[in-house]
């Protein structure tokens, strides 16, 4: 028996993506909208009623419209959303299965899907734990930063990057300096944090790979800890997770003569988490594929979940 798909917003960077995960699929029947009918709302309502799984790879004004178009009556489709129109809604479940022992479970079952973004899916992985954990309160005043492949910012801004020529793509640009990015209400929610931490994101001349590094000093803690403590949280609370890799302290092999590969989860769905730093100061540094666990691949291992196939299934580690 296949699962009917269908991808609302195939024409983007994340709706190709998806297209290449489930081309490999067996188990998958993809129910694809002719390229003169993707505005028509009625053909998107009979395709996303007719499918078991829809993906919304769209803008949150067009997400929401798209869901409106489920029937009433429809309670068999599950609806997996990667814009940011639900990610803080309750009635919405999270897609990042790493978040909590009972998330799974709730993937499991949920009818309404927001995939996480990707620079959120980073900070919620490697902050999540240590306030689940009670070292980092609620009330922390959080700083990060973001590195990221210029594939993040959709088809513009791929064909600018490219296209060659302009100087000024050399080198990294940081961006959002407003303070405003789109992804801070997730980060506050998910990861129990009062306030969503002063974030800013970093835009370099490549094409995929994440890392977001988060800052601490030791007296920001509920309790004395040392940066392997923090380590060792990681290792325990992501226990046989098979999708998130807890590297060693501070290793050599973390990184590659002295320098720090954020391109090194490309391809996969995979997290890599570390621990850098001294008595004095550390920093935890989350890395994936933007493309991959930042949206595609995530949007996927939610679809696995919720179909009941192998969590794993099409997914590279």
């Amino acid at each position: 028996m296949t699962t009917k798909v269908f991808v609302d917003g195939q024409e983007g960077t994340t709706g190709l993506r998806i297209f290449e995960y489930l081309s490999e699929r067996r188990d998958i029947e993809v129910l694809r909208i002719e390229e003169a009918k993707r505005k028509d709302i009625e053909e998107r309502r009979r395709l996303i009623n007719e499918s078991d799984v829809t993906f919304l790879c769209l803008p949150d004004v067009a997400s929401r419209e798209s869901v409106s178009l489920v029937a009433p009556d429809n309670d068999r489709t599950v609806v997996i959303d990667a814009s940011t129109a639900f990610r803080i809604d309750d009635s919405w479940a999270y897609g990042l299965p790493e978040l909590a022992r009972a998330q799974r479970e709730r993937l499991r079952t949920a009818k309404r899907i927001a995939v996480p973004g990707c620079h959120a899916s980073a900070f919620v992985l490697s902050v999540k734990p240590l306030v689940a954990g009670g070292l980092v309160p609620a009330d922390f005043a959080s700083h990060a930063y973001s590195i990221t492949g210029y594939s993040g910012g959709g088809k513009k801004m791929i064909a600018e990057y490219e296209a060659g020529g302009d100087p000024r793509l050399n080198g990294p640009r940081a961006y959002a300096l407003g303070l405003t990015h789109k992804h801070l209400p997730e980060m506050a929610a998910h990861t129990g944090l009062k306030r969503a931490p002063i974030f800013t994101p970093i835009v370099g001349p490549f094409l995929k790979g994440l890392a977001v590094t988060t800052y601490f000093s030791p007296d920001q803690l509920t309790r004395k800890a040392k940066p392997q403590d923090v380590r060792d949280m990681f290792a325990e609370y992501y226990n046989n997770e098979p999708f998130v890799r807890v590297m060693p302290f501070d290793a050599d092999s973390n990184l590659d003569a002295g320098f720090f590969d954020v391109q090194a989860c490309n391809d996969t769905n995979r997290v890599d988490l570390f621990v850098f730093g001294n008595d004095e100061r550390f920093v935890t540094v989350a890395r994936l594929d933007n493309l991959g666990k930042g949206a595609s691949g995530a949007a996927i291992q939610c679809m696995n979940l919720a179909i009941g196939a192998d969590e794993q299934a099409g997914l590279a580690h």
